[in-house]
């Protein structure tokens, strides 16, 4: 029950004839069930997880996502890796829809959310960058050379949904200075972060949101979802075989985690702060 790499988006970004050794897979948390089970299975040696962010038949809404139980169950069967999978609208008129973006960061307009682990302590983590710069510089060659339509860099605002924006919130995003807006990658990039996982968000835009004058309907953003799933595939399947075990600043994140009381912090521990591992693993 081992994974080196992640991939959480919806079930039609997982492709079932790319896989070897196919297992699903229930790995018990402190913070409860995932949003399904994990799928397992091989691709070019490298073992590989999927988990539907939705669950199937997309059951959770974006606030009720089980994003900590997701995070750790991925943690604790030795995830390195997530390449999370999302769909998003643009801010910007050079983002068309069918775009790929890999966003370089992130601003969180959530407010319903668990958005750490550490219930019992307080622990401060660096977030200043929060996707895998290593990471985002292999997925962006991919594409390159798949030759797909994609965005390099670029802010992600993640509101609360699950209601769209009204147009005087999208038009207030554009001239702050956003550039796309979903409603997944808080806190999921929070807690890939407090995990010590590299964590990358290939954001596949659906629509123009409501600042355009054009209507926005679910219809139009499952049509175009659909589309891009496609692209996805494509990416992941040159994407994953070139990932490597090289360490990353991301996997020592907790190394200068800052806690305010240090006292309660195990002695095994109190070097890198990596209370995750050791609490529960």
């Amino acid at each position: 029950m081992k994974a080196e790499v992640a991939i959480i988006g919806g079930t039609g970004v997982y492709d079932q004839n790319a896989f070897e050794n196919v297992k699903e897979v229930n790995v018990d948390t402190p913070f409860g069930k995932t949003s399904d089970s994990i799928v397992l299975g091989e691709f070019e040696g490298k073992e590989v997880a999927f988990l539907s962010r939705h669950g199937r038949g997309h059951v959770y809404s974006p606030s009720n996502v089980p994003y900590r139980a997701n995070i750790f169950a991925l943690k604790k069967i030795g995830v390195q890796k997530i390449i999370s999978v999302a769909a998003v609208g643009s801010l910007r008129e050079e983002i068309h829809p069918l775009d790929i973006v890999i966003p370089s960061q992130l601003y969180d307009r959530t407010r319903l959310r668990e958005n750490t682990f550490f219930d019992d302590i307080v622990v401060h983590t660096g977030f200043a960058e929060p996707f895998c710069r290593s990471l985002t510089s292999i997925a962006e060659k991919v594409i390159q050379e798949l030759g797909y339509s994609y965005h390099s860099g670029g802010t992600y605002v993640c509101i609360e949904g699950p209601q769209f924006s009204t147009k005087a919130e999208s038009e207030v995003y554009r001239k702050l200075g956003f550039d796309i807006i979903g409603m997944t990658a808080i806190p999921e990039a929070k807690l890939a972060r407090e995990a010590e996982i590299c964590y990358i968000t290939l954001a596949t835009v659906t629509d123009y949101d409501v600042w355009k004058e054009h209507h926005v309907d679910v219809a139009t953003i499952l049509n175009n979802a659909a589309k891009n799933e496609e692209k996805v595939r494509n990416v992941l399947r040159k994407l994953i075989p070139r990932l490597s075990d090289d360490d990353c600043e991301c996997r020592n994140s907790l190394k200068f985690a800052i806690t305010t009381d240090p006292s309660r912090i195990p002695d095994d521990v109190k070097k890198s702060l990596r209370i995750l591992i050791s609490k529960y693993i």
